[in-house]
This record gives structure tokens, C-alpha cells and sequence, in this order.
């Protein structure tokens, strides 16, 4: 690999400035802002290497297609990225531009910087390297681009059930993953992850009058915000255990292989309280019992309440209507809409038939098998690329659709890329330090190289 990752070194001011050029372009979905204009980059991207891409049209955002035949046409390796990045707001909060793609302190910031355009262009940088060190790549490869997956993957189920020839593979790589920041012992693991929770993601709805009212009248008319706020008191105890009946009832205990994977997992307890301006974890956990309940348990967070009004000032009302959006984590073996079903259940044994409960999206959990050759060759690529050997996630504690294309069609996929836990995705300031990107050009060019003759 060394004269491929001399090129990578010899080239990375280009490939930086690719991500900067990427960058620059909002592709924000849930606004739909740039979307068509970030795809045609992206098009007019692979045919530097060699591919055509096909521009799959959905009842949503097109869904990019390409894939280069290569010395080994036996075996087959996927990349699946998204172009799409979530909005930019508040903007107030960003030291720099959004989308300005400002380089200081050795960082990139900028919205979709590490979520996920540089994870994307890491892996089609990796392959421009082969091709120009090798002259061909060392096995077929395909790359899939997604344009919703940050406001859930809603279509991708489309484009897998209308061409399944096109996602069969012998491994998926899939978007995402991260490294640890520097440790003591000097440059932080890489993070292979094999799998991620599942997510479903709802509104509660709550209407009491046809408008928002004068307060006098709260004296005999309903509010919808206490409404909402009793049905929310009934769903998890003081101790952070979700109380929506039968919950947990699926939910699969860790296996022993599961808990010896957090034992070699180097969760940096201080500095992520001290980033976050934590005084300390729910429950006060720590060690195991913190790590467990953090990868393996499943979650129920109110992510939004909008009721009445909120602006500077004092205004005496009653609220009209109000919603609280939620989304609920969940884990091997519960399925979005059993645990929708039983918030609708919940809510009606305790007399809230009143409130509607209004499925926005879901993703089912997804495990692949730690034994399988991708996984296995992932493992063993990180070592001559970061200097040390990777920790292994059997589940990320967030979600993406990796369950919508691997798992009826019995694939394996996993997660490696050039983010860590600072950097700030879905947030303000989001970044990607320079040298993991480049890291990742080489992480992703190895993982070609070795999968293709393992």
C-alpha cells in the first residue's frame, strides 16, 4: 500500500479542496435546499473515475447509482453515503459560516463536513488513488448516494426494491463511523462499528380549541401543553426507565460476546462530560453499566414541544394546540411500529385518547455478523493505517438504514469513517479534522485492496 498512500499524502491539498467544494454546496433535504444541485456534483464526480452514474428518481430525492468493474470480478464491495445534511439552524451559534468550509486549527467546519460529505469523499478519493497508482481497481466496486437520509430514508426502500441487483454485494460500507480523539498513548482507535439502533420517530399532537385563547379562560378550558406534559410524565420514572407499557418486553439481553466488546472500549468518560458541560451521566453511571445502557438500551427522548408563545415579553395565552416530537431508540428485537402501537395503547389505558400520535418515520435495529469476512478484514485494515488496532462497536448508539437494504437480502454491513465524538454533527460548528480525513482516504483504499484477496 505504501506507494498508494504516498499518492494520498502527495494529493491531499486536492482532495481537501474537493470537500471544501462539496461543502460550499448546502444539500439540506428537510428544507429542500441544493439537493439537485449537490447530485449533479456528485455525478460530474464520478465520471472522473470512470463512471456513468445513473440518477435513480424516487417519490423523493434521486438516489445515485454507479459501480466500476474491477481485476477481481468475483467479489464486490458497496459504499453507501447520503449527500444530504441536516440544517445549519441556529445560525447564530456557528463561528463561521455554515457553509463557508473554513479551515482553522487543523479542522474543516462546516455543515455535512463529517455527516457526511467527508465519510462519502474519503471513498471516492481512496479509489482516484488506486486507479492512478494501479491503473484499475482491485475488485468491483459500487457506490450508492442517498439524498434523504437525514430526514430518515423515507424512499430508500424504492430504489432497493426496484433494483435488487444493484445492492447485492459481498460487503457494504456503510456511512458514518468515527475515531477517538488522540489518547495518551498518542493517535486514537479507529471505531469499526456492525450495526446501529433503530429509530421511531413521532409527533404528539394535542388541539383543546379552535385558536389560541386569552389565559382567563385556563380556568375551564383544557390546555394542550399540560396535556402534553402529563402524557410525557407517564412514559418514563424518575430513574430514566421508560414506563410505556411493555416496552422492554422484546427487547434482547446482550449476549456474552456483546459485553466483552465494552470491555475493550476506551469511552473517555471526563473529557465527554466536560465537552458536553455535564456535572454527570443519568443515574450517575460509569464504567460497564454506563456503556451498556448507552449502546444496548433503547431510549424514548423528547426532541421538540411547541406550544403557545415563546418571544420576548409577556403574553397572556392559552394555548390552542400544541406537539412534541419524540424519537425512540430502539434495539434487537423491537420494530417501529410494534412500539408505535404500543404508545397509542399506552396513551389510551390513561385516558389521553385526546392525543394523536402521528408516525413520522422509523428504521428497525440492524446487527451484522462480527464473524464475516468484510468484518473481519475492516478489523484488520485499521492497524497499518492509524498505528493501533480498532475497537469494535456491535451497535452504534445512533441509526441510519442500514436495515433497509441489508437485512432481507441477508448482507453485511459496517461502519468506518473520519468523524469522532467532537465533531459536532447535527450541530453548530460541526467539523472534520484534516488528518482523519486523509486517514480515511487510506482506510478506505486499504479496505479495497485487502477485501479484494482476502
Amino acid at each position: 500500500m505504501k506507494q498508494v498512500y504516498d499518492y494520498i499524502d502527495a494529493h491531499r491539498e486536492e482532495y481537501i479542496e474537493l470537500l471544501q467544494k462539496f461543502c460550499r454546496q448546502p444539500s439540506v433535504s428537510a428544507q429542500n435546499l441544493g439537493i439537485r444541485e449537490m447530485a449533479g456534483l456528485l455525478v460530474d464526480e464520478l465520471k472522473t473515475v470512470g463512471i456513468d452514474a445513473e440518477v435513480c428518481e424516487t417519490d423523493g430525492n434521486p438516489i445515485l447509482y454507479g459501480e466500476l468493474k474491477g481485476e477481481n470480478d468475483g467479489r464486490t464491495i458497496s459504499f453507501y453515503n447520503h449527500y444530504d445534511v441536516q440544517p445549519a439552524e441556529p445560525l447564530e451559534e456557528w463561528l463561521s459560516d455554515p457553509f463557508g468550509a473554513e479551515i482553522r486549527d487543523g479542522k474543516l467546519y462546516a455543515r455535512g463536513a463529517t455527516d457526511n460529505k467527508g465519510s462519502l469523499l474519503s471513498r471516492l478519493c481512496a479509489l482516484k488513488a488506486i486507479l492512478a497508482v494501479n491503473g484499475k481497481a482491485p475488485l468491483n466496486v459500487k457506490f450508492i448516494y442517498e439524498g434523504e437520509e437525514e430526514i430518515g430514508s423515507p424512499h430508500l426502500h424504492q430504489f432497493a426494491e426496484q433494483y435488487p441487483d444493484r445492492i447485492k454485494t459481498d460487503g457494504f460500507a456503510w456511512e458514518g463511523g468515527s475515531k477517538q480523539l488522540d489518547t495518551p498513548e498518542g493517535v486514537g482507535p479507529l471505531e469499526v462499528c456492525l450495526g446501529v439502533k433503530g429509530l421511531l420517530y413521532i409527533e404528539l399532537r394535542c388541539r383543546t380549541a379552535v385558536s389560541d385563547l386569552h389565559s382567563a379562560n385556563a380556568a375551564v378550558v383544557k390546555n394542550p401543553a399540560w396535556r402534553l406534559v402529563q402524557a410525557l410524565a407517564t412514559m418514563k420514572d424518575a430513574t430514566d426507565r421508560i414506563t410505556i407499557d411493555g416496552y422492554y418486553d422484546t427487547v434482547r439481553k446482550p449476549s456474552e460476546y456483546e459485553m466483552k466488546c465494552l470491555e475493550t472500549l476506551r469511552y473517555p468518560e471526563e473529557a465527554a462530560k466536560e465537552r458536553m458541560g455535564l456535572d454527570g451521566f443519568i443515574n450517575d453511571l460509569t464504567g460497564i453499566p454506563l456503556l451498556e445502557k448507552f449502546y444496548y438500551q433503547p431510549t424514548a427522548n423528547i426532541a421538540g414541544f411547541k406550544a403557545g408563545y415563546i418571544g420576548e415579553g409577556a403574553k397572556t395565552v392559552l394555548p390552542g394546540s400544541a406537539v412534541v416530537k419524540m424519537d425512540l431508540r430502539l434495539v434487537p428485537d423491537q420494530t417501529p411500529d410494534d412500539i408505535l402501537a404500543k404508545v397509542r395503547a399506552h396513551l389510551d389505558r390513561r385516558g389521553f385518547t385526546d392525543i394523536e400520535v402521528v408516525k413520522i418515520s422509523g428504521e428497525p435495529p440492524f446487527r451484522a455478523d462480527p464473524d464475516c469476512l468484510f468484518a473481519q478484514t475492516v478489523i484488520r485494515c485499521a492497524e497499518p493505517v492509524y498505528g493501533v488496532r480498532p475497537e469494535v462497536f456491535i451497535s452504534s448508539a445512533g441509526t441510519t438504514a442500514m436495515y433497509q437494504f441489508c437485512h432481507d437480502a441477508g448482507l453485511d454491513a459496517v461502519m468506518f469513517g473520519a468523524g469522532n465524538e467532537a465533531s459536532n454533527i447535527h450541530a453548530p460548528n460541526e467539523n472534520i479534522i484534516i488528518e482523519d480525513y486523509i486517514n480515511a482516504i487510506k482506510m478506505a483504499a486499504t479496505v479495497m485492496v485487502e477485501f479484494a484477496k482476502a
